[in-house]
């Protein structure tokens, strides 16, 4: 299957924005309700377009053909296409294309053609200006919005095909998750891309030239020094990574963070580093960041250099983005 790029959340919407900008047809597949175990919950996105693309996943790709299939009639006809996809009795674990799969789908699929407003909102979604909030009727009817920015829809709908719809569904997508990566370093252009696919939004401020091209991969790139950067943007970040490679710019990046409200907070490097930052660093600056401070930053999953440090960094973040209790 021809796939767009990939990216969660993030990656669905982004595609979904660039295709409409370029008149191409794409439908929105948007979960509205499941039952037992599946894949996805509601919420979860997925877009579908021309010749087998797709970005996203509602299934481990058992499901996704009869999807692609309503996907196709709902741009031809752009018409909302409702589908029901139930694989939770125990014949449908053993036929074909639901191997695998014991829950219940419903979904909409939209024709995202018509939708030109989009790309503004969700230009206003990933720059963390607020959630995407949803709602969706049986008629057709759809809205969407992000903080004030709001734009409302009338399509054509298909009859639903389950019994008792409710009269609208809500769905909100959360803001996708920002983080600051103080410093650059061997692992940067691994870890940078990593993070793009798990949706994340990354700033990299570093003013050393030999790294500043690393800056390419991130959202934001910025050639100032922490304590430059951290004033004007506080809040705006659920984690941030000190990760020079140097002693004395870590030591600055780690005073900067003490007056910030970062929650998480990495340090890259062993403890012996750790407990010589804090030698040279003011008990209050110590005791504000202790709270926080995750060092070495990563998940202990085993290996050496830059491949497996990245990988560690992401798998935590990960972790700590969403909940998880590793």
């Amino acid at each position: 299957m021809d796939l767009f790029q990939p990216g969660a959340t993030r990656g669905v919407l982004e595609a979904a924005a660039h295709a409409i900008a370029r008149g191409e047809p794409v439908a929105l597949a948007v979960v509205l309700e499941t039952s037992g175990s599946t894949y996805v919950h509601a919420g979860a996105l997925a877009l579908f377009g021309s010749q087998g693309r797709q970005v996203g996943w509602l299934s481990g790709g058992c499901l996704e053909p009869e999807i692609a299939l309503r996907a196709d009639e709902a741009v031809r006809t752009r018409t909302i296409q409702w589908l029901e996809l139930d694989t939770r009795n125990d014949e449908d674990l053993l036929s074909g294309s639901a191997v695998g799969c014991r829950g219940r789908l419903r979904i909409a699929l939209l024709p995202l053609t018509p939708l030109a407003p989009w790309p503004a909102l969700i230009t206003a979604w990933r720059s963390r200006q607020g959630p995407l909030d949803i709602t969706l009727g049986p008629d057709g009817t759809v809205d969407a919005r992000v903080d004030t920015h709001q734009n409302a829809y009338r399509f054509q709908a298909a009859d639903v095909p389950w019994p008792d719809p409710p009269p609208a569904w809500t769905l909100s997508i959360a803001r996708p998750p920002a983080v600051l990566l103080l410093g650059a370093g061997p692992e940067t252009p691994l870890l940078l891309p990593m993070l793009r696919l798990l949706g994340v939004t990354t700033t990299l401020v570093e003013r050393r030239p030999r790294w500043q091209p690393i800056g390419v991969d991130a959202d934001v790139a910025i050639a100032q020094s922490p304590a430059q950067v951290l004033p004007t943007t506080d809040g705006q970040f659920d984690a941030a990574l000190v990760m020079h490679h140097h002693f004395e710019l870590d030591r600055e990046a780690l005073a900067a963070l003490a007056d910030s409200t970062i929650r998480f907070v990495g340090l890259l490097g062993p403890v012996r580093r750790r407990e010589d930052l804090f030698r040279v660093l003011p008990a209050a600056v110590r005791e504000a960041l202790l709270p926080r401070l995750h060092s070495p930053v990563g998940l202990a999953l085993g290996g050496s250099g830059p491949e497996a440090i990245a990988l560690s960094i992401a798998a935590q973040l990960q972790n700590h983005l969403h909940g998880g209790r590793a």
